[in-house]
């Protein structure tokens, strides 16, 4: 199912039609097609010295504009890695390249979600859509990074986030970048395994490391602004490029206290029809009692399962199978 809300639909009381105002505009990312590595719009610099293989990839989903935009101006300022290799990508580029602001959420996929897809039995299985042979096509590349910044966006208008995943190394790599202020450790959803999961990223054992953040709202000029910082920030942590760089092309050089959250769980929705909400949630509520009633699976009301429970992403227009939000605990 696509995350489409055509003009004047109402989901659950909530007025599609109402789309948040557009600040961005898609950059054309054309001329990234032919790249070097025989994968389209996947590039890679290659040092020639000893480091770390670095990637930074956009476009996961292709309504998520400001990894787009974050990775095109590291292009255009002509950086090559101080060591090791940097590969530069595009991810569904179909998805990206179908974007309509008349109707800017149908973009987010062609046919289903790319970050559900990168558990080893669905790239090895026979389902043949556009997302899981995009990820077959770039998989065997993923296998060859070290470390992974997969750069996202909400559709709520939230803070940013960094996921890290479950992991001890996740979030060790998360307080060296250093921002967004929020840091939030989880395993990710029912519904598939993300890419920054794939493989040794998802291995505690794996010196593989990724990060997957979400920049804002997707469409808000706030979001771009994060994706730069968080980028440059990350490939300064690596060792990619000069700090020198880093430091005179911040947008922000604020770096804020970090709150750590640890994810229990999401909540996945069981009815086929998209989840009720009680209220208006867009992240980050903090429900003192356990048991507080958020909404409505169906006919199943749905609560917080413990005290001080924190809401990390509440979505507003998944059904059956996807998660409706993820419970939380700050931990520091």
């Amino acid at each position: 199912m696509r995350e489409s809300l055509p003009k004047h639909k109402v989901v659950n009381g909530i007025k599609m039609n109402n789309t948040p105002k557009i600040e961005l505009e898609p950059v054309d990312i054309e001329p990234y097609r032919d790249g070097n590595t025989g994968i389209p719009f996947i590039t890679t610099f290659d040092s020639g010295k000893p480091g770390p293989h670095v990637m930074v990839m956009a476009v996961t989903h292709g309504n998520e504009l400001c990894g787009a935009l974050a990775v095109d101006w590291l292009f255009k300022q002509d950086v090559r890695p101080l060591h090791g290799k940097l590969t530069l990508g595009f991810g569904n580029w179909r998805a990206y390249q179908s974007f309509d602001v008349a109707d800017p959420f149908a973009s987010r996929f062609v046919e289903e979600d790319i970050n559900r897809v990168w558990d080893q039995s669905t790239l090895d299985g026979d389902r043949v859509t556009v997302e899981t042979e995009r990820a077959r096509e770039i998989s065997p590349l993923l296998d060859r990074v070290d470390l992974l910044l997969d750069i996202h966006s909400m559709t709520t208008t939230c803070a940013p986030l960094m996921l890290c995943g479950p992991h001890a190394k996740g979030r060790a790599l998360a307080k060296a970048v250093g921002i967004p202020e929020h840091v939030v450790c989880d395993e990710g959803h029912a519904a598939g395994r993300r890419m920054r999961d794939y493989g040794g990223f998802g291995d505690p054992e794996s010196p593989k490391n990724s990060l997957l953040v979400e920049c804002g709202q997707h469409w808000e000029k706030r979001s771009a602004q994060v994706a730069h910082d968080v980028m440059l920030r990350f490939l300064d942590h690596t060792g990619s490029v000069d700090s020198d760089f880093v430091a005179a092309n911040l947008i922000d050089a604020t770096l804020p206290k970090q709150k750590i959250i640890e994810v229990s769980g999401p909540y996945t929705i069981v009815a086929e029809q998209p989840f009720n909400w009680k209220d208006n949630y867009v992240g980050f509520e903090l429900i003192e009692k356990a048991g507080t009633v958020l909404g409505w699976d169906g006919d199943q009301a749905v609560g917080t399962p413990y005290d001080n429970c924190v809401l990390i992403m509440p979505n507003r227009i998944k059904a059956r199978g996807h998660s409706a939000v993820r419970f939380g605990r700050y931990v520091e």
